[in-house]
C-alpha cells in the first residue's frame, strides 16, 4: 500500500479506533452499573436479613428504660414495677435509667437518638408523646417521627381538689362562687405547661370563669398550700392526692375521666359535676426509637400487657390512682392524635409556650 493510500485510510481507521474505544468504555460502565446495582441489592439483603435476626434473637443483652423525670415519682415507680415484670418475661434484665430535665424533653431526646434495635426504650408521659410539641419551640424530638409506638400503659386522671374547710364544696359550687367572684379563688398547678395547668385551663374555657393561678414545683407544694389553706384549689393528676382525700384532709371536687375512679368511689366525675364529657389525665405509654422492627414492638406490647394484668400491677395502680390501659401500638397512635388535637387550640389561646 502508497503513502497516499495510507494517509486516505488513516482518517477511517481513527475513527474505527475511536469507536472501539467508545464501545468497550460504555460496555464497561454499564458492567460497572450492573456491578454496583447488585451490590447494593446485596446490601439491602444483608440488612434486611440482620435485622430479621436480630429480631429473632432479641432481646440478646439487657435493656434500658428511660424514665424521663427524677427517682421517686409516679413515672418512676410505675417504669421499676413495669421493667421487673417485663425483665422476667423476656429473660433479660431492664434497667431504669433516670433522666429528668425540661419537661421530660431531655430523656425523650435521648431515646429518639437510640439505635432501633429494641435495647432503648422510654416509659413517656402526656407531655413527651402529646403535648410538649405544642409548647416548646424545641424539645429535641417529633413524636410521631421519632417514634414507634408499643402501648398504652394507663390514665391517671386529674383531680380538682379543695382544702377541706375551704368555701367550696363542689364542683358546682365552685363554678357558681366563681362566676360571682371573679378571680377570688386560687388554684395551684404543678408547673406551667403540666397537665394539671393545662386542665385548669380547659376548666376555665369550659366553665366560663376565672381564677387566680399559681405554679409550684410539683405535687408536694400544692397539698402543703392546701392543707395549710393558702391556695383554696388543686389541679394535677391523681396519684399524690388519693391518701389524704381518703382520710379527709382534702376535698375532692371531681375527677376528669369517664367514670369514678374505684379508690374515691364517692368523688363524683366533672362531668357529673355538669360538664359534660370533660376528661384530662396524664397517661404514661412505652415507646421506642422510630424503626424499631415489629417483632420486637410486637413482644413489647404482649409483655406490657401482660403486666397489666397482673393482680400487683393492679394493687399499685389503684394506690397511684391510675387506671390500666393496655391495647396494641394501633391503638396508642390513635389515642395520641386524639390527644394533640385536643390540646392544642387550649395551649395555643393559653400562649403557653417555652
Amino acid at each position: 500500500m502508497n503513502r497516499s493510500s495510507i494517509l486516505m485510510s488513516s482518517p477511517r481507521s481513527g475513527q474505527n479506533m475511536r469507536s472501539d474505544v467508545h464501545r468497550t468504555a460504555t460496555t464497561s460502565g454499564a458492567a460497572a452499573s450492573r456491578r454496583l446495582i447488585a451490590l447494593f441489592v446485596w446490601l439491602l439483603a444483608l440488612v434486611g436479613n440482620s435485622s430479621q435476626v436480630s429480631a429473632q434473637t432479641w432481646p440478646a443483652r439487657p435493656i434500658t428504660i428511660v424514665v424521663p423525670f427524677s427517682a421517686g415519682t409516679t413515672s418512676d415507680v410505675v417504669g421499676r414495677a413495669l421493667a421487673e415484670h417485663v425483665s422476667k418475661a423476656i429473660g433479660q434484665p431492664i434497667i431504669v435509667d433516670n433522666r429528668g430535665g425540661a419537661g421530660g424533653n431531655l430523656g425523650a431526646s435521648t431515646v429518639a437518638r437510640a439505635a432501633p434495635d429494641g435495647y432503648t426504650l422510654l416509659l413517656a408521659t402526656t407531655g413527651q408523646a402529646a403535648t410538649n410539641q405544642l409548647m416548646y419551640k424545641n424539645p429535641g424530638f417529633e413524636p410521631a417521627r421519632d417514634f414507634s409506638d408499643i402501648v398504652l400503659v394507663g390514665k391517671s386522671p386529674v383531680i380538682i381538689v379543695a382544702g377541706a374547710n375551704g368555701p367550696v364544696k363542689s364542683l358546682k359550687q365552685l363554678i357558681e362562687y366563681a362566676k360571682v367572684n371573679p378571680d377570688k379563688l386560687t388554684a395551684g398547678f404543678p408547673g406551667n405547661g403540666t397537665l394539671g395547668h393545662i386542665t385548669g385551663k380547659l376548666l376555665q374555657d369550659r366553665a366560663q370563669i376565672k381564677f387566680g393561678e399559681v405554679q409550684y414545683r410539683g405535687s408536694v407544694g400544692i397539698i402543703t398550700d392546701l392543707l395549710g389553706g393558702h391556695v383554696d384549689l388543686g389541679m394535677d393528676s391523681m396519684a399524690a392526692y388519693v391518701a389524704n382525700v381518703q382520710d379527709g384532709k382534702l376535698r375532692a371536687l371531681g375527677i376528669a375521666s369517664k367514670g369514678r375512679f374505684a379508690g374515691l368511689p364517692d368523688v363524683p366525675t366533672v362531668s357529673e359535676g355538669g360538664l359534660l364529657d370533660f376528661e384530662a389525665s396524664v397517661w404514661y405509654a412505652v415507646l421506642a426509637p422510630a424503626g424499631t422492627p415489629p417483632e420486637i414492638v410486637k413482644k413489647l406490647n404482649a409483655a406490657t400487657n401482660d403486666f397489666l394484668h397482673a393482680g400487683q400491677t393492679k394493687e399499685l395502680f389503684e394506690k397511684l390512682g391510675i387506671e390500666a390501659a393496655g391495647g396494641t401500638p394501633e391503638d396508642l397512635k390513635a389515642f395520641i392524635d386524639t390527644e394533640v388535637k385536643k390540646w392544642a387550640p387550649i395551649i395555643k389561646s393559653a400562649n403557653i409556650s417555652f
